[in-house]
């Protein structure tokens, strides 16, 4: 099992998925999960980035199969960037192309600005640049704060009741919908409410013009999150933005278009490095 074991910081579980050629350096991409998921809900991207990417699926401290760190401080940013650059080390890379979904891809934005020489292509999926009122509403979930609303309802409760808001749509295979909430209710709740009170507040405006790395976005077309609002900002002021639409209502395109979205990490990165993305 791959555990990157650290004195005096969480032990952190990664999977490492590589078809690439083995006399080929091949590059390296990293899956970053959002809030309250795990590595495990890349495995729809996994087949189409791993014959070309080491393709490297961290679990963020607290979540999934990495250990959970004592939380009477909170959780920052910095240490998160920490942990990130400690999993590029252990599998031998100086930089690394970096695939964010919402909260993982807030992190991607934080991470390529604060740590630009680590990151060589930046691709954000559903990935919010501040948070809305109307999502804060739906966050709380009817209680007084997100933080209670968690509490109250725990990881499975909150998880089914997002999964019926802006998660998926109607139609949505109910054993995906299932699943998703079944994973994400075996997050610790502590856990979540410490990086609940880091998406809250950040506000990722300030650091999109420090971000040297070719940056793709890709947004549903009438995203309730993701707003043409957030759209303009990063227009403004992102050096290299290339922004594509999927057409949805909803938020987990990385579940529910997955093929869609891991083609266009895939070209993105594959452009970027010069090199072919597909067999003869």
């Amino acid at each position: 099992m791959p555990v990157l074991k650290r004195a005096g910081a969480p032990d952190l579980y990664y999977e490492l998925d590589d078809y690439t050629d083995p006399w080929r350096d091949a590059p390296c991409i990293v899956l970053q999960h959002g809030f309250g998921r795990s590595s495990k809900f890349w495995y729809r991207f996994v087949p189409y980035l791993a014959r070309w990417f080491k393709v490297l699926r961290p679990d963020l401290r607290g979540f999934g199969r990495s250990a959970t760190p004592e939380l009477g401080n909170g959780l920052s940013f910095e240490t998160l960037y920490d942990d990130l650059e400690a999993l590029i080390d252990a599998v031998g890379v100086r930089s690394a192309h970096f695939c964010g979904e919402s909260f993982g891809g807030i992190l991607g934005m934080l991470f390529a600005a604060q740590r630009p020489q680590r990151v060589r292509t930046l691709n954000l999926i559903s990935a919010r640049v501040y948070l809305n009122d109307e999502s804060k509403a739906r966050y709380r979930a009817g209680h007084g704060s997100w933080e209670e609303a968690l509490k109250q309802l725990g990881a499975s409760g909150w998880a089914n009741l997002k999964n019926k808001t802006d998660r998926f749509a109607p139609d949505t295979d109910p054993g995906l919908m299932e699943w998703f909430a079944r994973e994400q209710g075996r997050s610790d709740v502590a856990a979540m409410i410490a990086v609940q009170k880091l998406a809250e507040t950040i506000n990722t405006t300030e650091y999109l013009s420090r971000i040297e790395a070719p940056v793709l976005t890709i947004y549903p077309s009438e995203g309730p999150i993701t707003t043409p609002e957030q759209e303009a900002l990063l227009r403004q002021h992102v050096k290299c933005l290339t922004l594509v639409h999927l057409p949805s209502r909803y938020h987990n395109l990385h579940i529910t278009q997955a093929a869609a979205c891991a083609k266009h990490v895939l070209y993105f990165a594959a452009q970027h490095e010069g090199m072919p993305c597909h067999e003869a």
